[in-house]
């Protein structure tokens, strides 16, 4: 572990290259300002800024405040660093999504180069309301051909998750669990699908979308005439904060 405070420029090159060099991690903060071109064009004039680079080659960049990147790229870039006249440059190429990113600093507080270790396992928890968002953003994780018509319809058990077509004009309700899903959970369907059919002349049909579902689950499921759609969370995760990003670049 490696760490300067109020180093020269001249210091911090040879810390930036060691790091990028042994792929470790590496920290500055100073005075910078960022250039970016990709999923937008930005740019960023001169501020107080926090620089990571991780060992995979993913860059953020960082403000004082907010929890969020003010810029990033992913992982796998290619790194160029050099002192110039005026400052230290360092150039991020992310060949396969033609990314570009150059930091200029022209003042740098505190340099590290870190060897970090994380073999921690990582769970992750999203909410159902997660899941309908992710579902109504990108209709065929569910299923090709589905379009939701509706959300949280109320009905005499409680509130049916989704309502949507699908393919063959057929009405779908869609029971959404963020765990494996038991044996309530398909009753809970059954009784939404029940009284969707006596109200509608449609063929109508029954999804319990989950991670995972029970062994018993499943059997009472299928002798139920219903369907179990495996939900992939962290693909739900990954769909929602793109959407986010894109949203955030629009301001750019």
């Amino acid at each position: 572990m490696t760490i300067h405070v109020n180093p020269t420029l001249k210091e911090t090159i040879s810390i930036v290259l060691n790091a990028l060099n042994q792929k470790r991690v590496l920290v500055l903060i100073g005075k910078c300002t960022v250039e970016y071109r990709g999923r937008a064009k930005s740019t960023l004039s001169l501020g107080d800024r926090i620089l990571i680079i991780k060992r995979d080659g993913a860059v953020l960049v960082h403000r004082p405040t907010g929890y969020a990147p003010v810029n990033y790229q992913r992982s796998g870039c290619i790194f160029y660093a050099k002192l110039e006249e005026n400052g230290l440059k360092i150039e991020a190429i992310d060949q396969k999504h033609k990314e570009y990113m150059k930091i200029v600093f022209y003042d740098v507080t505190l340099a590290a180069c870190l060897d970090l270790e994380d073999r921690g396992d990582f769970a992750l928890y999203v909410t159902e309301e997660d899941m309908r968002k992710a579902i109504l953003v990108k209709p065929e994780m569910l299923e090709d051909g589905f379009k939701p018509i509706l959300i949280e319809k109320e009905v005499e058990p409680g509130f049916i998750d989704i309502c949507g077509l699908d393919k063959n004009n057929k009405l779908v309700v869609v029971e959404l669990k963020r765990k494996k899903a038991d044996k309530t959970a398909v009753t809970q369907l059954a009784k939404y699908v029940n009284n969707i059919r006596k109200k509608s002349k449609r063929e109508v049909r029954g999804i319990l979308a989950a991670p995972s579902i029970t062994r018993n689950a499943h059997t009472l499921l299928m002798s139920l005439g219903l369907e179990f759609k495996r939900i992939n969370v962290k693909e739900c995760m990954d769909l929602l904060r793109r959407v986010e990003e894109r949203k955030l670049t629009e301001y750019f």
